[in-house]
Parts: C-alpha cells; structure tokens; sequence
C-alpha cells in the first residue's frame, strides 16, 4: 500500500493549505482507494499558520482584537498548553481592511499585542507569531503600546496609530510592559531579510503593496528610522539592520527590539510546529505546493523547505501550483521531480480561480495513477 504524505501552502485567494490537501486526497483516493494518506499542512509563518497550528493538534482560543483600522472584532489564537500561536494576518492583516480599503498611513498592529496581552493572561508563556500579509507599516509601535509601552508626543501626549505617527514620537517608555512577559519567549516566524527601513526596508518594498504612493513611502521611510533612533536609544540596541526586522511593516523590529522576541525561518519553524520530519517517515511520496511556484518560492516559502526535508529523507517530491515561474533546473535544485499547475489543468481562462478544488481533484487522481500506481 502506497504511503503519501501532502504537505501544502495555501493557494492564497483561493484555498487554505487544508482546502488543498481535501481536494488532493479526494482525487487521490479516487484512483488509489486504499492510498494510506497523511496530511501535514504548512506555512510559511504567515497566513496559514493557524490552521498548521490546529492540524497539530493546538485548540481555538476565540478573543476580540483591534482591526487595522482600530475597529475590534472576533479573532482566535490557537493553544497547546502553555504554547501559543498567534497569527497576525487573522488579526490586523490586509483582509481585515474594511471594505478593502487600504490605510498605509495609519494602519496599526495594535491588535496583535492585544491578542497576545490575551494569551499571556491565559497562562501562555511560548508566543509564536506568524507575520506576513499585513497592512501597516508602523514598525510595531502598535504591538507594544497594547502589551503596556507608551509612545509619546513633544508634550507627553499618546501619538496616533499608524506609522506616519512615529515622525512626531519623542519618548518611548517601556516601564509598564506586561509583566508576563519577563518570563515568556517570544518567537517571530517570517520569511523575509528585510531591514526596517532604507532602499530594502519595510516602507520602501511593502509599502507599494499597501496603497502607499511615492511621497508617503518616503515619509514612512524617515518616520520608521526616527522611531528606530528613539527604540536604540531607549533600550541601549540598534536592532533596524536586523534581517528580517522589515517583516510585516517593521512588526518584527518591535517584537525584536522592545519585547526581546528571536527571529526565525518560517517553514524552519512550522515544520517543527507540525511534526514534518517524523511524518516523512516511511512515505513513498511528498505533494507539496502553493498558489504561485516562483523565485520568492526558493527563498525559503514552505514548499521549499518541505523539498528540503523531504530530500534528506530521500523520499521523491512533486508539487502542486495554481502557476508555476520555475525551469526544470531550478526546480530540480530545488528537490521538486514536478509540477503540475491549475493554469495548465485548466480548459479555459480562469477556471484555476473559479473551480480549483476541482482541478486538484483531477490532478491527485494523475499523481496517485503516475506516481503511485506502479507501487
């Protein structure tokens, strides 16, 4: 009996990294009913990271949050014992815009020091966050002052959210931060090695992708540098250079600099969190993938790191994509045998968006007959 282990990202837009799996199972059994099928969703520390965090078993902790736009609503962090996983993307992320409509300039992360004030509360004192898909650029002054710091104005009054805010900030005081957190550790999960600011920094790559025109990336920019002055002085460390520091709009920098939060690989940290290399054990096959297999894929996005381990394990890899950007060398290099993608399933335009569950049907039902029929 043939053993097969899906590992996928999501397919953002479209499907979840379980939504995947299902369908692939689903076209899998079809053409191979007793396939033994173990399913492992991943991430790469963004979205996604929740429902990885459920799959391994962690509970729902429903909590009401601040939006990006300030305005509070219902979200949920996930618990297994004193561990905590908290996604930022759930909380204050560009599809919690509402109505979609962007915030460049003021946008907050104050939601997430809001739902991770919760899970301190609750007894947690192992914090993994998740960041990535955000839509502030506020160098995660918003993530502190909800954990108890104060950012202050020239006349000790509280700043305004967002990250043009920070321009006007004279004081930070970190006094009142929540004792909790002198006993937790804190780990960022992002996969990005941006700094905070400059040419390669938050404001200047992601701000675009936030609704930020020219003049107000520049203004971002400068505000996110003066707010690192004013940390550096504060704590005694400059943490701006930091790869890494620029994920999720400088949320990283914040959590780094002010909270004493660690900074690592995302898909390094799900696969932990998912139990990836013990569930490779005695499989035939891997079927990892994403929404878009590109050159941001080999950067360490999840489905490269899946390849990864799966080739220490010396077990075969094939991928699944809405589209795919990558030769065969690059591929290869990778540790991916091959791809098959919505875009080329698909019998007219746009049917990899409309009917994708569909299409992955049809294309586990070719992997389990290609790859898994003669076994």
């Amino acid at each position: 009996m043939s053993r097969v282990l899906l590992a996928p990202d999501k397919f953002k837009g479209t499907l979840t990294a379980a939504e995947v799996a299902a369908h692939l199972s689903a076209g899998i059994r079809a053409a191979l009913p007793n396939a033994e099928i173990v399913v492992v969703p991943v991430s790469d520390g963004g979205d996604g990271l929740l429902d990885a965090a459920v799959g391994a078993g962690y509970a729902r902790v429903p909590v009401r949050a601040s939006g990006p736009t300030g305005i509070v609503g219902d979200t949920w962090y996930a618990r297994l014992g004193d561990r905590a996983a908290v996604e930022m993307a759930e909380i204050c992320g560009l599809g919690r815009l509402p109505d979609g409509v962007p915030a460049p300039a003021t946008a907050t992360t104050r939601g997430v020091g809001e739902v991770i004030g919760a899970a301190l509360d609750a007894g947690c004192r192992e914090i993994l966050l998740g960041v990535g898909g955000s839509a502030s650029t506020d160098g995660g002054a918003g993530l502190v002052t909800a954990l108890g710091a104060r950012v202050l104005g020239p006349e000790g009054e509280r700043i305004e959210d967002g990250g043009l805010a920070l321009a006007g900030a004279r004081a930070l005081d970190t006094s009142g931060l929540h004792p909790a957190l002198a006993e937790a550790e804190i780990t960022v999960a992002c996969d990005v090695d941006n700094p905070l600011s400059g040419p390669a920094g938050a404001a200047a790559v992601y701000g675009p992708q936030k609704g930020a025109a020219p003049d107000l990336v520049e203004q971002l920019d400068a505000a996110l540098s003066h707010w690192a002055d004013l940390v550096a002085a504060t704590t005694g460390a400059d943490e701006r250079d930091l790869p890494g520091a620029g994920a999720a709009g400088g949320l990283a920098f914040g959590a780094v600099a002010v909270l004493g939060a660690r900074l690592r690989t995302g898909a390094e940290v799900v696969q932990e969190l998912t139990g990836l290399e013990e569930a490779l054990a005695g499989a035939d096959l891997v079927v990892t993938g994403e929404g878009s297999l590109d050159d941001q894929t080999l950067r360490g996005k999840a489905p490269a790191g899946v390849a990864a381990a799966a080739r220490r394990a010396g077990v075969a890899v094939v991928a699944v994509a809405g589209r795919c950007l990558l030769d065969e060398q690059a591929l290869a290099g990778a540790g991916i045998g091959s791809v098959h993608a919505l875009e080329d399933e698909a019998s007219y335009p746009g049917e990899a968006f409309e009917k994708p569950g569909l299409l992955l049907e049809r294309i586990g039902a070719r992997i389990a007959r290609e790859e898994l029929g003669q076994r």
